[in-house]
């Protein structure tokens, strides 16, 4: 099931808790670096065969293993991370997808800068831009306006830009990055100079989404594709993002920043969310704006993910919306 994926990438989830038959516990591959999380103390109290097993299958160059609950069950947000093998110094490195490549460190943060679950929505993204790239250069009708305005892509929420990194590399000529978080957006950059592509002006937005939407509104900025992933929660500056409060509301002021023909995936991993509600949802709210808005395809996490929507830690509804 997962053997195909070598062709496009060497990150990608090993195993996925209940779904594979290990409840409580994931394995990630990040290229020579492997990252297991524990996610109850159930799963803990096979610690010691299951790293034995996993360092025997795979001869990791680095393990390392995270503990993402206390041992009352609470959801921890810094969690406790133990280095089983090599050593912190060997948890950072590059992975490719498709035809990009992204810094990643499994020591950083309790994700290593790369979602895995979001990876075919980033390979569609790098290939709409090239198939409208490609319209464009025809020079045909409306293709021939995209030739003259050039591409944009908007990506908010953007962590370490690699939705940005694939829209580029399609074909956009500009793609926007909103975050809260200056540190985020400075891998962004260093993505982005991994990837040989140039810095240009108006790609980075230190500030929120709910920030930035508007500006662009108000000044009239139009883009061809934009994403919206964001956290379940999230503060900036005095302020927050509640997935089931802005969400929506947000939905529908992006959908003013679309040009025609333009595409916008909506996703979260909140786990109460259910596919077939978001995705009417998401529907919903970009028709207010664009009447003509299509739902091109709902899905949820890749077939890594074996299981996906049977526990909280592998929950992903997403929904991508054509105008």
């Amino acid at each position: 099931m997962r053997a195909p994926l070598e062709q496009v990438t060497d990150a990608y989830r090993l195993f996925n808790g209940v779904g594979d038959g290990v409840p409580g516990v994931t394995l990630d591959r990040f290229g020579d670096r492997y990252q297991l999380q524990f996610f109850s103390a159930d799963a803990v109290k096979n610690y010691e065969q299951i790293i034995r097993e996993v360092s025997e299958l795979f001869n990791p160059e680095f393990l390392v293993a995270k503990f993402r609950m206390d041992p009352s069950g609470r959801s921890l947000e810094h969690p406790r991370m133990d280095v089983v093998v090599g050593t912190s110094e060997q948890a950072a490195g590059v992975v490719r997808e498709g035809k990009a490549r992204f810094h990643v460190d499994l020591l950083d943060t309790v994700n290593p800068g790369l979602f895995l679950d979001m990876r075919d929505v980033r390979l569609e993204v790098c290939e709409r831009f090239g198939k409208m790239s490609s319209e464009g250069a025809s020079g045909d009708g409306k293709d021939a306006d995209i030739s003259s305005r050039g591409l944009r892509f908007l990506n908010l929420f953007s962590y370490t830009c690699s939705f940005s990194v694939h829209a580029r590399l399609g074909g956009a000529e500009v793609a926007t990055n909103a975050d809260i978080s200056g540190k985020i957006l400075d891998k962004g950059r260093e993505n982005y100079a991994l990837n040989g592509l140039d810095l240009r002006p108006g790609e980075f937005f230190r500030g929120s989404a709910l920030e930035y939407v508007p500006w662009a509104l108000k000044k009239g900025i139009k883009f061809d594709g934009i994403v919206l992933d964001p956290p379940s929660f999230a503060r900036f500056k005095g302020g927050n993002f509640n997935v089931r409060k802005h969400l929506l509301p947000l939905v529908s002021q992006c959908a003013g920043l679309l040009n025609a023909g333009g595409f916008f995936m909506v996703s979260s991993n909140y786990s109460e969310f259910a596919l077939d509600k978001f995705s009417a949802d998401v529907l919903s709210a970009a028709r207010s704006v664009c009447s003509k808005a299509r739902t091109a395809w709902k899905r949820s996490q890749g077939v890594d993910f074996p299981g996906a929507g049977l526990s909280k830690e592998s929950s992903l509804v997403a929904t991508l919306v054509e105008v």
